[in-house]
């Protein structure tokens, strides 16, 4: 990682984490937490909205004044671009760089239940934070960056039932 973000290391971050649609972000600590979160780029710097309910879940110790590790993709091959550090700064609800940042992600929130009265529930529930670079590292990465995915309620627990495959069978045989 370079000190300072050269010139041309800040035109690539910016336009990279602009093209992205997620980026990987890591909280702070010995063994940092991994979150794939959706961003727009603002004056400058990645903001994300999270942490509230029906809203992405940030990573853990992400927070004022905290240091982050943001992985962009490539868009067209979808593998790790690069990285770069990030100085985090928890936006105050309703200032102007909240309101400013809000605005643009309203128009990327999809599938908002209250469309019209999200901005006065992300200001009560939510946080909205500011993630401005502070280096960059270019440099292809050494290694698989696999992870095994979060767990969640989500997941399948059960095989599927034997009977399954049968049943598909004979129905599409049936429609035929």
């Amino acid at each position: 990682m370079t000190a300072e973000p050269h010139l041309s290391e800040t035109a690539l971050v910016e336009e990279a984490t602009k093209k992205s649609g997620l980026v990987w972000v890591s909280g702070p600590g010995a063994a940092p937490e991994t979150r794939a979160l959706w961003h727009v780029w603002v004056d400058g710097a990645a903001h994300l909205l999270g942490d509230g309910p029906g809203e992405q879940p940030l990573p853990a110790g992400l927070g004022d004044g905290a240091t982050a590790v943001v992985t962009v993709r490539s868009k067209d091959k979808g593998g790790r671009l690069l990285a770069w550090t990030a100085r985090v700064t928890a936006l105050e609800p309703h200032g102007e760089a909240w309101e400013t940042a809000v605005a643009e992600l309203k128009g990327k929130r999809l599938n908002a239940p209250d469309a019209e009265t999200m901005t006065d529930r992300w200001a009560r529930e939510c946080r909205v934070l500011r993630l401005d670079p502070v280096s960059a590292d270019t440099r292809p990465p050494e290694g698989s960056l696999a992870a095994p995915p979060l767990p969640t309620e989500a997941t399948t627990r059960r095989p599927v039932p034997d009977a399954l495959p049968r049943l598909l069978f004979r129905r599409r045989k049936r429609d035929s």
